[in-house]
């Protein structure tokens, strides 16, 4: 019998739009006892954008103590709760992409929505006020300062079972960041380690071509090919990873299974992982696409929210990494993956494990079959470990 979980979730704007956050918890069906809490302050967003982050957040939570659970969703906020529910359409532009990521968490099969008045949800309003104020501070919400569940009959002061999930979508104001270095806990744990591999040669890129995922999705050439079988041999003989996961586009299954295969693994795919969609300037080199899209081109190199033409920005890329991110995180936790994915995606990794901006995203290199890697630990922090290596195809 799968288990059952009440996810409750708020989000509050001081201002509407304001300084805003969310918070959630993830309770127990049988008990009512508290499994895991998330909160975050989120910059200057409105009620309705804080309270899907917050939904969003719990179904994480959810997801990350058992992806087969049973889950009731509880809210304050009616609109959230019809528009999931598919009783009320969604209007606004900002809701859309947030319900859309909602539904991708867990199946829609497993989660149901109820409202419950104001007074019923104080446990995720708290958590909300908690990240608002710390958000205030210059500080980063914290769950061993939390006070939200100490009302629980459950729970004692000195008691915190409860722990944070971090949220996977891009914020439009980047939180304080954890403490780093020496400032940082002693005893993190055994981090979980994204091996990143970027995918072998096909035809198109000795050419310098936009190969997005909304192209021809070409194979392996045979360079790509050897670059792959020179990679896995490399990794073999490091024999530490012990997952794979890939894109879904042909060149990184093609080179996922050739690395799979070396060290007896299996393949998993993640949407997440893709290739940016670059629309009309798939196939196109870069001078090509100067010469037919000049504008277009220099508000796409001017900001990461400019997309080509009928293709993706890069903020939209940046938000499903950062979910495939996390799920893959739940699911591998103290474990080392290797992630066979794309420039963009793993550019994409690197930049919010550095808390770099988003035009550090053109100051990168990141050649064929290369390898990076980042260290995620416990209390949050990231370490780049890695980047750009290529001394397994001398």
């Amino acid at each position: 019998m799968s288990r059952r979980f009440i996810v409750e979730a708020d989000g509050g704007s001081r201002g509407n739009p304001g300084p805003a956050g969310y918070g959630a918890v993830v309770l127990d069906a049988e008990t009512g006892e508290p499994l895991a809490e998330a909160a975050e302050y989120i910059g200057t967003a409105t009620n309705n954008v804080a309270e899907y982050r917050g939904l969003i957040a719990g179904l994480r939570a959810a997801h990350a103590l058992d992806p087969e659970a049973a889950v009731r969703v509880r809210m304050d906020s009616k609109l959230v709760v019809e528009q999931m529910s598919g009783r009320w359409k969604i209007k606004h532009p900002d809701m859309r992409p947030l319900a859309a990521e909602a539904k991708t968490v867990l199946p829609s099969g497993q989660v149901t929505y109820e409202w419950i008045p104001r007074e019923r949800n104080k446990h995720a309003d708290r958590l909300a006020n908690e990240a608002m104020d710390a958000g205030k501070r210059g500080e980063r919400w914290q769950p061993s300062r939390s006070t939200a569940a100490l009302d629980s009959p459950s729970r004692t002061a000195g008691e915190r079972t409860a722990t944070a999930v971090p949220d996977a979508d891009e914020p439009l104001a980047e939180p304080a960041p954890a403490p780093l270095g020496y400032a940082a806990p002693a005893d993190l744990g055994t981090p979980t380690t994204f091996v990143l591999l970027r995918h072998g040669e096909t035809a198109l890129t000795p050419e310098k071509r936009f190969s997005g995922s909304g192209g021809s999705d070409p194979e392996l050439s045979p360079a790509g090919r050897r670059q792959a079988e020179q990679v896995a041999a490399a990794l073999a003989a490091r024999g530490t990873v012990q997952a794979v996961v890939s894109s879904p586009l042909r060149r990184c299954r093609e080179t996922a299974e050739t690395v799979a295969g070396r060290l007896g693994l299996d393949v998993r795919t993640d949407e997440g992982l893709r290739e940016t969609d670059f629309g009309a300037w798939e196939g196109l080199t870069f001078a090509e696409v100067r010469e037919r899209y000049p504008e277009e081109l220099d508000a796409w190199l001017g900001s990461a929210k400019a997309a080509p033409p009928g293709g993706e920005s890069f903020a939209q890329v940046a938000r499903r990494t950062a979910l495939a991110r996390d799920k893959i995180l739940a699911r591998h936790a103290g474990r080392t993956v290797l992630l066979v994915t794309h420039v963009t995606p793993v550019k994409t990794l690197v930049r919010l494990a550095l808390g770099a901006p988003p035009e550090s995203l053109f100051r990168m290199e990141l050649s064929a079959a290369s390898l990076s890697a980042v260290a995620y630990y416990a209390d949050g922090n990231a370490s780049l470990r890695l980047l750009n290596d290529t001394g397994h195809l001398r």
